[in-house]
């Protein structure tokens, strides 16, 4: 065996253990929440040595950072699936936001409740906060395809209109009636304010 091929199989049992230590952590957080993610209790489910885990991660907070990445890029891709088929940038908006409310229909979002609640060490914030701009520039284009100079402020309106929705079907309403009535609402004001946005840049005739 060349120094090579056994570099290689080092390599790929090293991401089978990190994989295996992840998914443990994640089957706890999703039991009993993120709180709940430590050292010990993940070396325990998967079977290995409490030591063995400084190997891959430095501490459960670590570990937890690398959790909200793979939920940020799950999330991220069930929202670019739902909305791939869409030319239409109101279109894409509602499908989004169907996509966005049924990823709390699922209860999906109680382990990012959880994971939020959790810390995460400061070396890992900026990657976290990249992950969450990289979420977010999913609905950037179709915003501007509106005409809206404003993006960010949109997108503020939009989550919050997301958000006031989460928290009727969390409640027990309807979920159904509850995401149509979230896509008429945005997708009225954002077709309000891009008429508004286009009315101010429209030049004023001079007589």
């Amino acid at each position: 065996m060349t120094p090579k091929i056994q570099a290689d199989s080092i390599a790929e049992q090293r991401e089978i253990r990190q994989r295996q230590l992840i998914d443990a952590a994640l089957s706890i957080a999703l039991e009993s929440g993120a709180l709940n993610v430590t050292v010990s209790a993940v070396a325990q489910r998967a079977g290995m040595a409490r030591s063995s885990i400084y190997e891959y991660f430095s501490s459960s907070a670590d570990l937890i950072a690398d959790l909200v990445l793979e939920e940020l890029a799950l999330y991220k891709e069930r929202l670019m699936h739902a909305v791939k088929d869409s030319h239409d940038p109101y279109t894409y908006i509602e499908l989004w936001i169907s996509e966005a409310l049924q990823y709390v229909v699922d209860g999906r979002h109680l382990l990012v409740k959880s994971l939020n609640s959790a810390t995460v060490p400061d070396f890992r914030r900026d990657e976290i906060s990249q992950g969450h701009r990289e979420l977010m520039a999913t609905i950037s284009h179709p915003l501007l395809e509106m005409g809206l100079i404003d993006v960010r402020a949109a997108m503020s309106y939009l989550q919050n209109t997301i958000d006031a929705a989460a928290v009727r079907i969390e409640s027990g309403n309807d979920s159904v009636l509850e995401i149509r009535n979230a896509q008429i609402y945005a997708i009225a004001g954002l077709r309000a304010l891009a008429h508004d946005t286009a009315t101010s840049l429209r030049p004023v005739e001079v007589l």
